[in-house]
């Protein structure tokens, strides 16, 4: 039986890209030697990927130093902006999470920077629902290895994990627990144990298993 279930944020909880694009886009401008803007869409197929992984894949043309201080700058922009304006739940999360927050205590771990699910919480006054979170920045440990402290720091045994992308399962995988794709998000996976459509979904789904 599940004891409880932790969350990814990006693609599974809500989608700031297209909130938060314009806002990463100034800090581009304010440095010389950048070649383009970022697109939603770009900015959608790095989400859950560690910031070293961040910067080379969307700044490969300058050297690591220089590319992750750029992005360091962009993730501290989109905090503010995030706490102060909030972005785009995906429908039904704030239903399913009432729905599953009377049955078992809910969590997030995402490969984020430091105050990234906090300005989830501040701008969308999503808080209240979240026992605990974890984020890479923050241990700087592989998301797995996240989801297993976690785990540990609130005595969960019987933990399940939802994410959008292959990286999420990979976690899952690593730290032993089932995984749940939900397939409305960012990514694709090559498997799973279960598998949503809507958030709507998870509530039923998770008093079955």
């Amino acid at each position: 039986m599940v004891d409880s279930v932790i969350f990814d944020l990006d693609g599974t909880l809500w989608d700031a890209t297209g909130t938060v694009i314009d806002c990463w886009n100034e800090v581009l401008d304010r440095h010389d030697g950048i070649r383009e803007h970022f697109t939603v869409e770009g900015l959608q197929s790095i989400m859950g990927l560690p910031t070293p992984q961040i910067a080379q894949r969307l700044l490969p043309y300058l050297s690591p130093e220089r590319r992750e201080a750029i992005i360091d700058e962009c993730f501290r922009a989109e905090n503010v902006f995030l706490a102060r304006h909030g972005a785009r739940l995906y429908p039904g999360m704030e239903e399913a999470a009432q729905a599953l927050k009377e049955r078992v205590p809910l969590f997030i771990v995402s490969n984020c920077q430091e105050g990234y699910i906090e300005s989830f919480f501040a701008g969308n006054g999503t808080g209240g629902y979240f026992t605990d979170w974890e984020c890479y920045e923050a241990t700087r440990r592989p998301k797995g290895e996240n989801i297993r402290l976690v785990m540990e720091r609130n005595g969960l045994a019987h933990s399940i994990y939802v994410g959008d992308t292959q990286g999420d399962r990979d976690a899952a995988q690593l730290a032993g627990i089932p995984f749940i794709y939900a397939r409305y998000g960012f990514g694709e996976v090559d498997g799973y144990d279960h598998a949503i459509d809507s958030l709507l979904e998870l509530p039923e789904l998770i008093a079955r298993i």
